[in-house]
Formats: structure tokens, sequence, C-alpha cells
């Protein structure tokens, strides 16, 4: 008979207070459920049990002397970022459930809790956090991919989204960083409420601050009407905050206050009012270096970087290109009465292999490209070479250069002698053994630079 495999271990879970007696009886409840069970008389001493073994499940006191709650959340997330956390508090304010919500919290209960209670969210955080949880072949399903890194930022981004953790993206351009961010607001809980972008980029400081908080009428020159923010339109939804390293210094200090607090001063107010908003930010730039420099508050960095999302760049991927390419062929297809195009096998393997900076953004440019210039119904490999230089904002290297005035130099001395070897070699201070050379290195034919008659004579 074959020997039967022991069942699993029970999940571990953590208990964190520094009440003893407190302590004692969430580690009883949690026996009595047939969880195992390990316990920490403080913040810092539950995070050197985590080094030791991973917990499945942590539940904290959200007052204790040294490290409170709040804080022992943020530093478990920042090592592991979708290890769930319940915190429990005899002191419930509603900005501590907001600002424990926003740290990605999987459940806030008041003391004295009820054991039933308790249990019950132990069981729902387990549930949510295990890995079959993250399946779902609806989440993100507009970022076309096989690939296993993409596989696993999905993942982790659809586990995210049922919490209200704040998320940070980050990714080179042309990533899919707002498709992703979408993805997440849809899957959440406030997929019902608005999700508002704005590109911290594309506006200058003042237009941006109005933007973003509101004003009142009178609040500066040109402000004719009272103005309502985007965190105002995004209350109980999503506002997604793209290239925010771009934002300006003063401003990063106004957007720590709202997540702090939760509540925002529109510009020429006097009072505040509260918002409940799930912040998801996105950037291109190493925002550790923006903060090293001094570019970037580090307390602002540490707020928004709740969970960390990269998405890797086309280059790290590139088993996703043929698939992309084929969603949008799908696309164009039939776009003004246009018959459905493909790329020639050498056009698809020079794409495959191309250098995209733009990564999808640009990939999808070329195929639209190649598609609108492509006279047939097989897209050819000369096609997209072209295209890859029109596109190309690179700038060549010396050699790279070389040969490419060297290609126009000695076509442009073919076609003033029209493809006469001798003459062109004379031109150009060669002998014919030498010129020839040159012309092979380029895959230059004399033969297409000659007058129609003259060719056909030379064949005669």
């Amino acid at each position: 008979m074959p020997r039967a495999h022991p069942p699993p271990p029970a999940p571990l879970i953590l208990a964190v207070d520094d009440d003893p007696d407190h302590l004692g009886l969430v580690r009883r409840w949690l026996e009595q459920a047939d969880y195992r069970v390990a316990t920490a008389g403080s913040g810092r001493l539950a995070l050197a049990s985590i080094e030791q073994e991973r917990p499945a499940l942590v539940i904290s006191d959200l007052v204790m002397d040294g490290m409170d709650g709040l804080r022992l959340l943020s530093e478990i997330h920042r090592q592991d970022p979708v290890l769930p956390v319940i915190i429990l508090s005899g002191q419930a304010a509603i900005p501590d459930a907001l600002k424990a919500a926003h740290l990605g919290v999987s459940a806030f209960l008041t003391k004295p809790v009820q054991r039933a209670d308790l249990l019950e969210q132990v069981t729902s955080a387990l549930r949510d956090s295990a890995p079959g949880a993250a399946s779902g072949h609806t989440f993100g399903q507009a970022l076309i991919h096989r690939s296993q890194s993409m596989q696993e930022v999905l993942g982790r981004a659809r586990r995210v989204a049922a919490t209200d953790s704040t998320v940070l993206i980050s990714g080179e351009t042309g990533t899919g960083k707002e498709l992703l961010a979408r993805a997440i607001h849809e899957h959440s809980p406030r997929h019902a409420a608005a999700f508002v972008g704005i590109n911290c980029s594309a506006l200058p400081e003042q237009l941006l601050e109005s933007e973003l908080f509101g004003h009142e009428k009178g609040a500066f020159t040109g402000a004719l009407t009272k103005h309502q923010g985007l965190f105002a339109t995004a209350n109980r939804g999503t506002l997604f905050l793209d290239e925010i390293g771009d934002m300006p210094l003063a401003l990063q200090a106004k957007v720590l206050r709202v997540l702090q607090d939760f509540q925002v001063r529109p510009v020429g107010a006097t009072a505040s009012f509260p918002v409940d908003v799930r912040v998801i930010s996105a950037t291109h730039r190493e925002l550790e270096r923006l903060v090293d420099a001094g570019e970037f508050r580090e307390d602002l960095y540490y707020r928004l970087n709740v969970v960390p999302l990269r998405l890797p760049p086309l280059r790290e991927r590139r088993e996703d290109i043929p698939l992309l390419i084929a969603h949008f062929l799908d696309e164009f297809a039939g776009r003004g009465g246009a018959r459905a195009k493909r790329f020639a096998p050498a056009a698809l393997q020079q794409l495959v292999g191309a250098r995209l900076p733009g990564n999808v953004r640009q990939l999808r440019n070329l195929v639209e490209q190649c598609v609108v210039l492509s006279s047939g119904d097989l897209i050819p490999a000369a096609l997209v070479s072209e295209a890859l230089r029109d596109q190309s904002g690179d700038v060549p290297s010396l050699d790279e250069a070389k040969l490419a005035f060297e290609r126009r130099y000695l076509a442009g001395i073919l076609r003033t002698t029209e493809g006469n070897i001798s003459n062109a070699a004379r031109m150009a201070g060669r002998n014919r053994t030498e010129f020839y050379r040159l012309l092979q290195r380029h895959e230059l034919d004399p033969a297409a630079f000659r007058p129609h008659r003259a060719a056909a004579d030379d064949d005669g």
C-alpha cells in the first residue's frame, strides 16, 4: 500500500499584545480552533518572530508601548506586502480605522472582541490570502501576456485588489501602469465608485494643486468659480496619481497630509473636509534615488509604497510579444474596411528581437504603422525595419553612424555614375576589387542603379 502523506501543518498565527492577559485569551481561542500560535509582547518582538518563521496571519493590538499596531503593520508590509494583519483596538476611532485600511489591514476589530467575530475574520483573512485566491481569468485581461513574470505581478495585484492598501506601481514608459491600476480598482470593493487619474508631470504646480485639492472662488487670479478637486471626485473610489515622481515637493507635503489625516483643504479655504479615497500611484523613475537626492519626501515614499508592484519591460518578457502583436492585428483588422493582415516570419522575428524603449505602447504604434503602410496582406521585414527606424529615438553609435554614412555615400556615387563600376571606383579613390568589397558589405547591387535600357543591353 502506498504510504499516506501526513496532513499539512495548521496555519501559524502570530498574536501581538503588550497586555499578557488579553494575549493569553486570544491564544487560547486560536488554539481551540486548531491553529498553531506564536505570541509576542511588543512590535519589535513580533518582527523578530516573523524573521524566524513567517506566519500565515498576524493579529495585533493597536495601542502598545513602543511600536504601536499601525507602525507594526507598516513594518510588516514593507517586507511582506501580502501578509494579512488584523488590528484589535480598545480605543477605536474612525481616523485609525481609515489609516489601517490604507495601510492594508485585513480587518479592524474593536475590543472587547467576541470570540466568534475574531475567528470569522481569521478564516476570511486566511482564505483571501491563500495562493489560489489570486486566480481568476478576468483580472487584468487588458494586460496581454503569457510570461511567468507578468503572471506573478498580476497574481499579487489580484490579492491586493481585495484590500484597501495603497499601491505604488513602477515600470518603464509604456508598460501598462494605468491598465494595472484600473484592473485593481475594477476588482476592488470600490469598483462601483469613480476611478480618477491625473498625470502629475503634465500640469504646472499651481494648476496641479487646484486639480487635486480644489479651490474656492477668488482663491487666485482666474479662479472665477468654486472648483471640486480630484480627491473629492474620487471619494469612495480610487485616485490614480501617475508619474508621482514628478510632483513638486510643496505638493508632496499636502498629499502626505491627506494620506495621514484623510482630510482635504481646497486652495483658499479655511476648513477641511473628510475624504475616503484609495490612492494608487505610478512612476517610471526610481523614487529611492529621488529620496536620496532630496527630490522626493521619504515619509511620502513610505506612505505610498505600502504595496509595491513592478511591471517588467518587454525586453524581460519577449515571449509576450507575439501574443501582443496578434492582439493588435485583431484590433486593427476591419478598421476603415481594412483587411486582416499578418507579419511575415522574418518580420515577426525582427519585432520580437527589437529594442523597444517605449515597450507595449511603442509596439502597438509599430504594428499600426505597418498595417496602415502595408499594401498586401503579408507585412514584410523591410517595412518593419523602416518603421523601427522611424520610431527610434536612440542616438546611434559612432560605428553605426559611419556605416550609415558609407552606405549613403556609395549609393550616391552609384546613382551619379548610373551603376558604372569603373567610374564609381575612380570617384571613391578605390580600385575595382576594393570597391566591390565595399558594395558587398552594404549589399548594394550596381545593376539596380543602371538605366533600364543599359541594363537590358548588358543582359543581351
